[in-house]
């Protein structure tokens, strides 16, 4: 069901879109009585991780870009490691507590972003005044979502084997969550470290132990979210932001890179040209994507595979006439994407993930948290630049982005869907830069995935049927097997948008094929 009457918004002093319009209601109180952007995204991200417990939770990771119009930016790295100890393993179960592997960043990407806000923001707001909205949707009950529903149902043969979870979340009717409450409590009066190193990080080892996780309390307390320099790359007139390596920010990049080298801006955004070219620039940029692993572990070269040369040589193995085969290996993946923007213009874009759908499916029960499967994106191949090893961060899919105009923070975007990301990216990116669309219209305009997903084995071309026959027969007469899905399918991601006009009006929407929206203030 469309939900396009209500998920875009328009304001001159700030804006938060969330895939769930209570959280984003959280943080746009927080706008209202003069918090900044990173302030609303961890209160509106709290509340996500009670509303959208089958994407995100405590027990999962957090990948941030904020910047400022004085030039400041960041990337806030919240991916948890793996255990020190870990077992010898020839194949990484996707569930279970052998796919609980890494430890969980969010809480204390939450710290370090209020430490940013703090030092560089004025901010003033903590995880005391920030969580209420939280605390009270875990406490009280809310409405199960029709996201929640759809993807207990989905699973529900797979949740009968997961202890505790298809009889505490529930398909329909109010969802409670007391122990998470109390959970949050805890983090609201010790504050972000509590998780990792006070009594309640001790629980959450224990229960993670007894689970059968190889995560102990030692390697809680190891967890830190790393502060660093973001990756960019310009396109047209806008510099795109992505985060580094473990993250595929580096190939979103390096697709847009190559479509900078075509005329995407005279190519109609309808056609068939449009749609194969973004899929040609995709694949290309995939072949490379298998090198992105843990840069402390890996040497990353993110400069030398962004350069001109490497670039143009890419473009010039693209066929205008012809599709080349998928090179990529499926992995599949959920996420929450949240952003805002306050009314200094200071920008937060974000994504919050506990990886597949429902994470690990380890519910440590006395808490409430379901614990994320990251684990699973680790190979077990000795020769694999992402083979798993102790401390080690794994190759990650979450890639919140921002666009800069003029240093000044000017476009804020992001999605739900593991190899899926730079995919929608591509085509809402080309959209809002080349065509000039609006959030809610380069939202609402059909998109593809490409490759294998957990309905359909085959490595083809999903494309969501409101591009009409014309453009799928072109696209089949080129070579491309394509696939028609119905419009505003959940295989094409759960995006957000929010676009800041030289003029000081904000326009945000978030996906139609969501729960949420976008809220001016």
């Amino acid at each position: 069901m469309r939900q396009t009457s209500t998920a875009a918004a328009r304001s001159r002093r700030g804006m938060v879109t969330t895939p769930h319009h209570a959280a984003s209601e959280a943080g746009a109180k927080v706008l209202r009585r003069g918090g900044t952007a990173i302030e609303a995204v961890v209160a509106a991200g709290a509340a996500l991780t009670v509303l959208y417990p089958h994407f995100c939770g405590l027990g999962g990771d957090a990948i941030w870009i904020v910047a400022d119009s004085t030039g400041r930016r960041k990337a806030i790295m919240g991916i948890g490691q793996a255990a020190e100890v870990l077992p010898e393993l020839d194949t990484i179960p996707i569930r279970g507590p052998l796919s609980a592997l890494t430890t969980a960043a969010l809480i204390d990407s939450w710290g370090e972003a209020l430490r940013y806000s703090r030092e560089n923001w004025q901010g003033t707001g903590s995880l005391a005044t920030l969580l209420g909205d939280a605390i009270e949707l875990a406490e009280g009950g809310f409405p199960v979502s029709r996201s929640q529903s759809y993807w207990h149902e989905f699973r529900n043969a797979e949740i009968a084997d997961w202890p505790g979870v298809g009889t505490f979340f529930v398909t329909e009717g109010t969802q409670r969550q007391p122990q998470l409450a109390k959970v949050l409590e805890r983090l609201a009066l010790h504050g972000h470290r509590e998780f990792y190193e006070g009594e309640l990080g001790q629980q959450i080892a224990c229960s993670l132990e007894a689970a059968g996780s190889p995560i102990r309390f030692r390697d809680l307390g190891k967890t830190s979210a790393q502060v660093v320099e973001p990756i960019s790359l310009t396109y047209r007139n806008v510099e795109l932001l992505a985060p580094p390596p473990p993250s595929q920010g580096l190939t979103t990049l390096a697709i847009m890179g190559i479509l900078s080298k075509l005329p995407m801006q005279d190519i109609d955004p309808a056609s068939a040209d449009f749609y194969h070219l973004c899929v040609e620039a995709v694949k290309q940029a995939f072949l490379d994507r298998g090198r992105i692993a843990d840069p402390d572990h890996v040497k990353q070269a993110c400069n030398e595979r962004l350069a001109d040369e490497v670039l143009a040589r890419k473009v010039s193995a693209i066929d205008p006439q012809r599709a080349m085969p998928w090179p990529a290996r499926f992995q599949t993946g959920d996420t929450v994407y949240l952003a805002a923007v306050d009314a200094e213009g200071r920008s937060a874009s974000v994504l919050q993930s506990t990886y597949y759908d429902w994470g690990s499916g380890v519910l440590l029960g006395d808490t409430g948290i379901l614990w994320q499967n990251r684990g699973a994106a680790f190979s077990t191949d000795p020769a694999s630049p992402n083979v798993l090893a102790p401390g080690k961060r794994p190759f990650y899919t979450l890639n919140p982005g921002m666009g800069l105009r003029d240093g000044k923070p000017c476009l804020l975007y992001g999605t739900q869907g593991a190899d899926g990301q730079p995919q929608t990216l591509t085509v809402l990116l080309s959209r809002l830069i080349d065509h000039g669309f609006d959030p809610l219209s380069a939202l609402d305009a059909p998109r593809f995935l490409l490759g294998r997903t957990f309905s359909d084995s085959r490595d083809n071309l999903k494309i969501e049927e409101s591009v009409g026959e014309g453009v799928l027969g072109a696209l089949s007469a080129r070579g491309h097997e394509t696939i028609a899905i119905p419009a505003l399918n959940p295989l094409s991601g759960q995006a957000g948008v929010i676009r800041v006009g030289g003029d000081g009006w904000i326009d945000g929407a978030h996906d139609p094929r969501s729960d949420g929206c976008a809220m001016g203030i």
